[in-house]
């Protein structure tokens, strides 16, 4: 695992959302480049798309879960970068949403991609996705 990127996804998640709450919450929606992208105060109780709304408890037990697998796996086997980077990439993401879940009871979310029907989305939320890709690709690539 390394530690110096899980830390900065972090620090950089929580600092846009500390912004995004100052800020972009009281005027809810700024058009960066008008009806293609905005930034977007989304307050978001549920997972991507909407999904299991509500279910705090269910985000809690489950993102504790995904950390401890990452864990165990990371110390079990050896890894190589894109590995090391895809598990460290989600676990910060991971731990990023979850700190919003139990200091805020959602997570804060504010990228939208106007252009296409997309969930909004923030920082940990990219970081998961680059992380799994690395995963899929490290996965494709030396796993088969």
């Amino acid at each position: 695992m390394n530690y110096i990127i899980i830390i900065s996804v972090i620090i950089l998640d929580q600092l846009s959302k500390i912004l995004t709450l100052k800020y972009l919450k009281p005027v809810r929606d700024i058009p960066i480049i008008d009806n293609i992208f905005h930034l977007t105060y989304v307050e978001n109780r549920g997972a991507a798309f909407g999904l299991f709304q509500n279910q705090k408890m269910f985000f809690l037990i489950t993102t504790i879960i995904v950390l401890g697998f990452i864990w165990f796996y990371a110390k079990n086997n050896k890894l190589n970068k894109i590995m090391i980077w895809g598990l460290s990439l989600v676990a910060g993401g991971a731990i990023g949403n979850l700190i919003d879940r139990v200091r805020l009871g959602f997570v804060v979310d504010y990228f939208n991609v106007a252009i296409i029907n997309f969930p909004v989305f923030n920082i940990a939320d990219c970081a998961v996705v680059i992380g799994a890709a690395l995963i899929s690709i490290y996965i494709l690539k030396y796993d088969i």
